[in-house]
């Protein structure tokens, strides 16, 4: 009896305390794949890959500038720095570091804090350094995508706000700038649109929904519509609406932005996910037509997410051909964008079976 009333007379805030760290250390395992948290090596996943993916890592971590950005390199269209510094951002997620923890988290705070100063020089909600990004939307949907995932892991609420007003006023700018077929282009302003863009800005948004930030379902259903509309007869996506000629790199990014949408049973993302994988039918595991690291990025998420027989008859030769050909010093050029974008988009690839993000989860 006297135990009982001494519980009894326990202050609340000691109780309050318990129940905080039980839902910390439920939080801190949320969303996170059983094998992750136990340490365990995913099907498919190799020794040297793993290993691998430490060395593209160092190499990130080495060339990150000062000012947290990441740029493709002089005379490349003034670097890309949104766009270079998202992805590079999002390799170090995909391999479990967060803004609080992992042996890269200080890089991924460099990353966050580069592109929300980015984004405050801007009235218009867009994600970019204007001074040298005048083609800024594919940057602008990969910020949103890094942001997104940041956000949900962010537990600084002083940081949280920050990142959720820049995500609500470029959640605006996207929709703003959505022409009147559905799809984006280059500059927000054009009133045009292209595959490659569209499927960027669909990608963001999605990060943004998953993250509990409110996104209009209208953008993204006529988002939708516009790549239902870019499909041909054989299955392949457009570069854009009423040009004709299936692209593969495109049809990879539609069917993963689609599956990312929750449209797995859209007839247009089913002959789109068949036409992809008669492109890598006879152990062809990467998409030619001089784009083949955008279209690994995407046919990797799109094989990732579709079922875990696709990704097995995927996965291992594009696996052992990124570990063949990375260089000495850690990196992959890809693309010819330049090192920066081959690493991330490599690293990101061989880190898909760990589900480390959110939105690259089954």
């Amino acid at each position: 009896m006297r135990a009982m009333e001494s519980q009894a007379r326990r202050p609340a805030s000691v109780a309050t305390s318990v129940v905080v760290l039980l839902v910390l250390a439920l939080v801190a395992g949320f969303g996170r794949p059983a094998n992750a948290q136990r340490g365990e090596r995913p099907n498919l996943v190799t020794a040297e890959s793993e290993a691998a993916v430490q060395k593209g890592l160092a190499y990130l971590a080495k060339t990150q500038a000062r000012d947290g950005s990441w740029s493709a390199g002089r005379g490349y269209g003034g670097g890309y720095p949104t766009a270079m510094t998202a992805l590079a951002g999002l390799a170090f997620l995909s391999a479990g570091n967060t803004p609080m923890e992992g042996p890269y988290a200080k890089n991924v705070r460099a990353a966050r804090d580069y592109l929300l100063k980015t984004a405050a020089r801007n009235s218009s909600g867009v994600i970019a350094d204007m001074s040298t990004e005048s083609s800024c939307m594919h940057g602008h949907g990969f910020a949103m995508l890094f942001l997104g995932e940041v956000y949900g892991m962010e537990r600084d609420t002083v940081q949280q706000s920050k990142i959720r007003k820049v995500l609500e006023k470029a959640i605006v700018l996207t929709g703003r700038s959505q022409s009147a077929a559905g799809g984006w282009y280059y500059q927000p302003t054009s009133n045009s649109d292209e595959g490659s863009v569209t499927v960027t800005q669909i990608h963001g948004l999605r990060s943004c929904r998953n993250a509990g930030i409110k996104v209009p379902k209208t953008i993204i259903d006529k988002a939708c519509t516009y790549i239902e509309r870019s499909s041909n007869p054989d299955g392949g996506i457009s570069y854009r609406v009423g040009q004709g000629g299936s692209r593969p790199a495109i049809t990879a990014a539609a069917v993963a932005t689609m599956y990312n949408a929750g449209q797995f049973e859209n007839p247009v993302a089913i002959k789109a996910l068949d036409y992809i994988k008669k492109m890598l039918k006879g152990g062809n595991h990467m998409l030619d037509g001089g784009h083949r690291y955008y279209a690994m990025f995407y046919a990797a998420q799109a094989m990732y997410l579709s079922s875990a027989e696709n990704w097995k008859s995927y996965f291992p030769g594009c696996r052992d051909d990124l570990v063949k050909t990375q260089a000495g010093d850690g990196s992959w050029n890809g693309d010819g964008v330049g090192p920066t974008y081959g690493t991330a988009i490599a690293v990101v690839t061989l880190q898909l079976p760990y589900g480390y993000m959110p939105i690259f989860q089954r």
